[in-house]
């Protein structure tokens, strides 16, 4: 059946129309061009030549071969060393040992230190700082790392041992946390002979509140069986020995050298000390690792503070001077301070009193 709407049938629509009305139009045209003939064209006599342009000649002379290009010998600066005298042969003190330099390696940049140099009214910051902390008590007061070395109801050797423990899992953890995990490693048996005897697991569940309490359970049985084996359960009495245990850094000794020997061997310095430093002013250039800011502050601050000045700033970073956001209207120092505002200012008031849950050992 055939469908009358012009929708369905091609042959009723317009498209089609115009389509096949302009196939018909360059048919016709095509046959047009077909029987129109060319007209003859008027032949040129043999005596006349047609009036060609003459072409000039070019002559192509060959390109000599280019001269080979000798390769270039990679390029390396040997730094000449005084070779010793086994390595010379016979006489001759012209033999010298080349060693090449890595590209790798960095060679650090000599600073010339200023002789006398000390930072801007930093002794009005110290005695403001003093101020301050006395009228707000800091974590750090109650529960910090030396708590542990005032507590005669154990013996001495035992002391240090806590205080050792307890400035290993201080790393990157609250004194919050710190402090109960040191109650429950105290009710479970603080001794290196305890620590050997009590497996990882039973130990990470005793700290886990701290960072990196994997790492840090496995430091402490390995510091234990050293002590054990090497100080007769003791603890090292010097720098190099305290650094040789797992898990202690150059901060961790010198606090502990202070806490628990009472010898003061430098600043421990930690994220407060580091970040409060750089904001006073009290480097001569920004430091990048507290160890670096160690070195430059043991250069100019007087010995007799080495001991203070670790507590009196980390309380007054865990109060005033905090990382993000610090209280720059609340502090003694906002009018001589030359990070004040730099980092935003915080407006809340600050809590005077610190709440301490009553724990028991």
């Amino acid at each position: 059946m055939e469908s009358k709407s012009p929708y369905f049938s091609p042959k009723k629509t317009r498209n089609f129309v115009k389509q096949s009305g302009l196939k018909a139009t360059l048919l016709q045209k095509a046959i047009q061009a077909r029987e129109v003939t060319p007209e003859p064209v008027a032949s040129t006599s043999v005596n006349e030549k047609a009036s060609v342009p003459s072409v000039p000649q070019i002559k192509i002379e060959p390109l000599d071969d280019p001269p080979e290009k000798k390769p270039r010998a990679p390029r390396r600066k040997p730094i000449k060393v005084e070779s010793s005298p086994d390595r010379r042969q016979g006489d001759d003190p012209q033999v010298d040992v080349v060693v090449h330099k890595s590209p790798r390696k960095r060679t650090p940049i000599k600073e010339e230190w200023v002789e006398g140099w000390e930072p801007v009214n930093w002794r009005p910051m110290l005695e403001n700082i003093r101020r301050m902390r006395l009228e707000r008590p800091a974590p750090v007061d109650s529960m910090g790392c030396d708590q542990f070395r005032d507590d005669v109801t154990v013996p001495p050797k035992t002391r240090r041992f806590h205080t050792l423990v307890s400035l290993m899992l201080s790393s990157q953890t609250k004194d919050q946390a710190n402090f109960e995990c040191m109650q429950r490693l105290r009710k479970h048996g603080l001794t290196p002979e305890q620590m050997v005897a009590t497996d990882v697991e039973r130990l990470e569940k005793l700290i886990h509140p701290v960072s990196f309490y994997k790492n840090k359970a496995k430091f402490i049985r390995q510091t234990s069986a050293l002590l054990l084996s090497t100080y007769d359960g003791d603890i090292p009495d010097t720098i190099e020995g305290l650094m040789k245990l797992p898990g202690v850094g150059a901060k961790m000794a010198h606090l502990c050298m202070g806490a628990a020997w009472n010898i003061v061997t430098g600043i421990g310095v930690d994220t407060h000390v580091h970040r409060i430093s750089n904001w006073l002013g009290w480097v001569p250039r920004e430091t990048r690792t507290p160890e670096e800011t160690r070195l430059l502050l043991e250069r100019w601050l007087p010995f007799e503070l080495w001991e203070e000045v670790n507590h009196l700033l980390v309380g007054f970073g865990q109060t005033i001077c905090t990382s993000t956001y610090p209280r720059c209207n609340e502090c003694g120092n906002a009018e001589i301070c030359p990070a004040r505002g730099k980092h935003g200012i915080r407006r809340t008031p600050i809590k005077k009193e610190i709440k301490q849950e009553e724990l028991e050992f």
